[in-house]
């Protein structure tokens, strides 16, 4: 008589993975900054699929409700999961009909707890995520890390965003800047993302937010330079053989 098979261990080999252990098709950075009426963020539109730059439709900007917009880094899979999440929040909010709407501060919040507790579970969700939104006048602008580190400021970025936008954005930020001088500086800062990141694709859209509403810009591709020295020999100087 044949014994029954052992029952499958949860550390056995055999067992069933049901999370995300490596990020699979990523996006790269997403820039948020404060302007005079609102908020605005930028990201472009390509999926990496490892370092092959597969998908160049990609959008990674959302609407969060009626005061809020999101944009991610990181993997894509693990950002619609989060919408979902985020679409049952807001349902659950207006099921209430009681005149009250989620605000930025608290979406953010519920972000905060949800990359923390993943994160706990040695599960998380492989995103960086930027939240911009205006409520009753007040502008809010937060991000929040795979691993659940959260803070506000009047400019934020992901990714390799982080090194190369932030230092434009801190020489030329200002608080009262206008749409127009937000949109140009948000552009600078991707057309150089652009020359210097390889996940980068000259495919983007920026979005604002004002007591209005959210907008998303259709699609558009930046104009680029590409015969600076340094781009057509950029080995010269290198030490090496190569």
């Amino acid at each position: 008589m044949e014994s029954a098979p052992a029952k499958c261990s949860l550390l056995s080999p055999e067992a069933d993975i049901q999370r995300t252990q490596y990020p699979y098709v990523t996006g790269t950075s997403v820039i948020g900054i404060k302007y005079k009426d609102g908020v605005l963020l930028a990201a472009d539109m390509g999926g990496s699929y490892g370092s092959t730059l597969r998908y160049k439709s990609v959008e990674r900007l959302k609407s969060v409700g009626k005061h809020s917009f999101l944009g991610a880094s990181g993997e894509i899979s693990d950002f619609q999961e989060i919408l979902r999440n985020l679409d049952e929040l807001i349902l659950y909010d207006n099921m209430w009909d009681d005149g009250n709407s989620l605000g930025p501060k608290e979406v953010h919040n519920y972000l905060t707890r949800m990359m923390y507790n993943r994160r706990n579970k040695f599960n998380p969700l492989w995103n960086s995520l930027v939240l911009g939104g205006v409520k009753n006048g007040q502008k809010y602008l937060g991000t929040v890390s795979m691993i659940g580190v959260h803070y506000e400021d009047n400019h934020l970025a992901t990714g390799f965003g982080n090194h190369l936008a932030k230092p434009i954005i801190r020489d030329e930020w200002r608080e009262d800047m206008s749409y127009e001088e937000g949109v140009k500086l948000l552009e600078k800062c991707m057309r150089v993302l652009l020359y210097r990141d390889r996940s980068a694709v000259n495919k983007l859209q920026i979005a604002k937010i004002t007591e209005e509403g959210v907008t998303i810009s259709q699609p558009y591709s930046l104009k680029t330079f590409w015969n600076f020295s340094a781009f057509q020999n950029p080995t010269a100087g290198a030490v090496g053989s190569w």
